[in-house]
């Protein structure tokens, strides 16, 4: 299924955020993944509406033993469409009351894999002809045993091999960048208003904050506006203080990658 472009980059808030609903997005809560990540749980709760916006969460699903449900059977269906009809044939699929998951594949012959669910082999053979009938082409099928998940790993807040990186990242001529950065909660900075960041040459004549997005609002920085840990700066630097600027606002352990 496609997906309206979005110019949206996630974080590693939202990272993390992903990787705790993944693990078991119904008992997670907002308030539990707001203490491992070190913000408050209103910003969990908006960072995950804007994911959920932005398509990115596409939806909350129980996964089911069938075979522990009156002994229901579980098929895969190993399907070639065209490749210009891929999407709609998958659509049509999906209306097949049994079938209950529909995956898509960029290339190859079983370039669509059908899920369906049935009482008896006697369900399974009518999803078949169903199938058929739509002008899906069935290569292969076969009974599932069992199926496993996992939250990917490197959306893990545990995950120490991670760089972080900004959220966006601009470079302009005469040897300067914009960079968009997420506040980490043991940055300098944090908890500072920007004057006394200048004062006690935390931030240099070289960067300059050109907008703070907080929440849903977006700030016009101050000399006494405070920086707050998950605020999201705008920062218009000179390339060599690039290495300066992140541990400015993301703290001293930071590996920088921006060469």
């Amino acid at each position: 299924m496609s997906h309206p472009e979005t110019d949206y980059r996630i974080d590693d808030i939202d990272r993390c955020i992903l990787y705790a609903l993944m693990q078991d997005g119904r008992k997670t809560t907002a308030t539990a993944i707001a203490e491992t990540v070190n913000v408050s749980g209103a910003t969990v709760r908006n960072r995950i509406q804007n994911l959920e916006e932005q398509g990115i969460i596409r939806g909350y699903t129980a996964h089911i033993d069938f075979e522990r449900t009156d002994g229901k059977l579980t098929n895969l269906y190993l399907c070639n469409v065209p490749v210009p009809e891929r999407e709609a044939l998958a659509q049509k699929a999906r209306t097949i009351p049994e079938v209950i998951n529909v995956r898509t594949l960029m290339t190859g012959r079983k370039n669509l894999h059908i899920v369906a669910v049935g009482e008896h082999t006697n369900d399974l053979q009518r999803v078949s002809r169903t199938l058929s009938q739509l002008g899906i082409e069935i290569e292969d099928e076969d009974l599932v045993e069992d199926e496993f998940f996992s939250p990917y790993s490197s959306f893990s807040p545990d995950d120490d091999q991670r760089t972080h990186e900004p959220n966006d990242f601009i470079s302009l001529t005469g040897q300067a960048n914009i960079m968009k950065l997420t506040v980490r909660s043991e940055a300098p900075i944090t908890g500072r208003t920007l004057k006394e960041a200048s004062d006690n040459d935390i931030l240099d004549e070289n960067t300059l904050i050109i907008s703070i997005e907080r929440d849903d609002r977006e700030l016009t920085p101050h000399g006494d506006t405070v920086v707050q840990s998950d605020d999201i700066v705008t920062v218009l630097t000179q390339q060599h203080t690039d290495g300066t600027v992140f541990k400015v606002f993301q703290g001293s352990d930071i590996e920088t990658v921006v060469q």
